[in-house]
């Protein structure tokens, strides 16, 4: 599994959020894109993760960024997870694992002591240039869930 670099193109993608609506990287053509990637919505980590980036989402948008959180859940399950915990980051679904394969975020972890393949809490800071184009300017693995969005918006200055 190759794990991006800061400098590296980022992946492009096209997946459906929870309205099933396709969203793009390059729709945020000259924006800057926090893209994270976590294992399942409605967990307990997941829920706190994407609870902490809603919360911030109007300073984090003032500061010229967006976010968009991707996992491999169905967009059923994504739509049931934005409306139980009153969510308004972009959500996508990709269940064929494609993206989440061509940012590193999916391989082999560590879980409760034991190796397993699956989601690496992973996120991205993508400079999106004006042709739809991305280039990674931050690259984390192995994210924790609770405290991250403090650290990442310690780490890009925002607030």
């Amino acid at each position: 599994m190759a794990r991006l670099q800061v400098g590296d193109p980022a992946p492009p993608f096209t997946l459906p959020d929870a309205d099933g609506t396709e969203v793009s990287l390059s729709d945020y053509a000259g924006r800057r894109v926090i893209v994270y990637f976590y294992p399942a919505a409605l967990t307990p980590g997941c829920t706190t993760q994407a609870v902490d980036f809603t919360a911030s989402e109007d300073e984090i948008t003032a500061a010229g960024f967006d976010v968009v959180g991707i996992s491999p859940d169905p967009v059923a399950k994504l739509a049931g997870f934005r409306q139980e915990e009153a969510l308004t980051v972009t959500l996508l679904s990709d269940p064929e694992r494609g993206v989440l394969e061509a940012y590193g975020a999916w391989g082999t972890k560590m879980l409760y002591g034991k190796e397993i393949t699956g989601v690496i809490r992973s996120t991205f800071v993508v400079d999106v240039d004006a042709s739809g184009a991305g280039t990674i300017s931050v690259a984390q693995y192995n994210v924790k869930a609770t405290g991250h969005v403090a650290k990442l918006r310690r780490d890009l200055g925002i607030g």
